[in-house]
């Protein structure tokens, strides 16, 4: 069993930056592929970033290449999210999340973290 608790979320201007950073417990964290997922509200949650259980590959939905980066280290079980050049429609609460299966499909995700809300302001 995996335990995910994100940090990072806050308040920032049009063309600001923030990094989240997701602190996994759990013994076999490194076996889990991990995702960054994120819901606005009235809006369906989505997957916007993924990254294997190696680091080695990674996936960034289309909206947020060139902008966001995820990365993970596994000897402090920690996953991030680096965001810059932020838009006011990436206002939403986002969720870290730990997938067992396929980590770019966004229903075989098994454990979720409480969510952070990251407010980008115009």
């Amino acid at each position: 069993q995996v335990q995910l608790v994100e940090s990072g979320g806050g308040l920032v201007q049009a063309g600001g930056s923030l990094r989240l950073s997701c602190a996994a417990s759990g013994r076999t964290f490194s076996s889990y592929g991990m995702g960054w997922f994120r819901q606005a509200p009235g809006k369906e949650r989505e997957l916007v970033a993924a990254i294997s259980w190696s680091g080695g590959h990674t996936y960034h939905v289309d909206s947020v290449k060139g902008r966001f980066t995820i990365s993970r280290d596994n000897a402090k079980n920690m996953v991030y999210l680096q965001m810059n050049s932020l838009k006011p429609e990436d206002t939403a609460v986002y969720y870290c999340a730990a997938s067992w299966g396929n980590y770019v499909r966004s229903d075989e995700y098994d454990y979720w973290g409480q969510g952070t809300q990251v407010t980008v302001s115009s």
